[in-house]
């Protein structure tokens, strides 16, 4: 490989369910150059989601999808190489939605100066980026978390999950965590300070939930869906709320997939509040909520990374989002 090629991941084809190697495809191109207000960017490290399977499918969505033989993108931290923008220069660190690629040609209206602190840049990308934001809005600002409360978080080990449940901690709730195995459970409990961490992997995830909640879950923040969700349901409080993030455990559903959750949960619930968010939807709040994380982080709020090496560990790092593989945040590191 040549100093001057630029590798990059298309998507192949729409995935049938769970997605496979086969879905992508690395191709190579020269290094872009930037255009009039354009910024060259050297991808360091590149953001994969859960959200990242629903922009696969060829449906309706808050967010286009990906075109097929389209490179495919993703919230990316690097560094500025060449600037044509009066915001930016060489040698600048920021962030911004950029590709599955080593380098990126942008509008610089479309990146940010990369605002971590003492943290490392890497932090732009989950605690102190999108997913940190999703996890203080959905706690704070749609749960309304008020101290007393029992907050319930699946997906606890995760990303979004472990921050929410920090925040929620910050906010003098009692906070129980679902995770998919010991380790994570242990590392939620003994290194983030939930109250109290359940394994899903149980034969009665609902009575380990009682257990958990003796007094019922006042507020629910839902990553996962499925018999996860379901179990949670079936203790919510009178003037609960259920914070619907996502429901990983349905992006690989095909139409006509029987979706073993649904209303007939809230049958008992009628003053539960459900309600699903967009991060975005919230950007007004983003300055305020930035100020929070940056002050908590290292301190009341910690954090973990899974990190692949490589563009070339892109799709691996991907699919292993839908078997559980990483604690905290799953990033790739593309350079240094």
């Amino acid at each position: 490989m040549s100093s001057d090629t630029n590798r990059q991941w298309v998507l192949a084809s729409r995935p049938t369910g769970e997605p496979t190697m086969d879905d992508f495809e690395m191709v190579e191109s020269d290094i872009p150059e930037p255009g009039p207000k354009e910024v060259l960017v050297r991808t360091q490290y590149m953001s994969v989601d859960p959200y990242m399977r629903g922009r696969m499918r060829d449906a309706d969505s808050y967010a286009d999808p990906w075109q097929v033989s389209e490179v495919m993108r993703a919230r990316c931290v690097g560094e500025v190489v060449e600037s044509n923008h009066t915001d930016f220069a060489a040698g600048d660190t920021v962030t911004g939605n950029l590709y599955w690629a080593e380098y990126a040609a942008v509008d610089g209206t479309e990146l940010d100066h990369a605002d971590t602190g003492d943290a490392p840049v890497s932090t732009a990308l989950h605690v102190l980026g999108m997913p940190g934001r999703t996890a203080y809005v959905g706690t704070v600002d749609v749960g309304e978390v008020e101290p007393g409360d029992t907050v319930v978080v699946s997906g606890a080990a995760g990303a979004v999950g472990s921050v929410a449940g920090q925040v929620a901690s910050i906010a003098g709730a009692h906070v129980v965590g679902i995770a998919g195995s010991d380790r994570k459970v242990e590392w939620i409990t003994d290194e983030l300070g939930f109250d109290a961490g359940i394994n899903y992997n149980t034969d009665d995830l609902s009575s380990e939930v009682a257990d958990a909640c003796p007094r019922g879950v006042d507020l629910y923040f839902e990553n996962v869906g499925g018999e996860v969700s379901d179990a949670v349901l079936d203790h919510l409080t009178q003037f609960s709320r259920v914070a619907v993030c996502g429901k990983i455990s349905l992006y690989n559903a095909q139409p006509g997939d029987e979706e073993l959750t649904g209303p007939r949960r809230f049958y008992q619930r009628t003053k539960t509040r459900v309600e699903g968010f967009i991060v975005s939807d919230h950007a007004h709040r983003f300055e305020h909520i930035m100020d929070r994380l940056r002050r908590w982080t290292g301190d009341q709020v910690q954090y973990e990374e899974t990190v692949t090496e490589g563009i070339e560990s892109a799709p691996d790092a991907f699919l292993g989002l839908f078997e559980g593989e990483n604690i905290g945040k799953q990033l790739v590191r593309v350079g240094e």
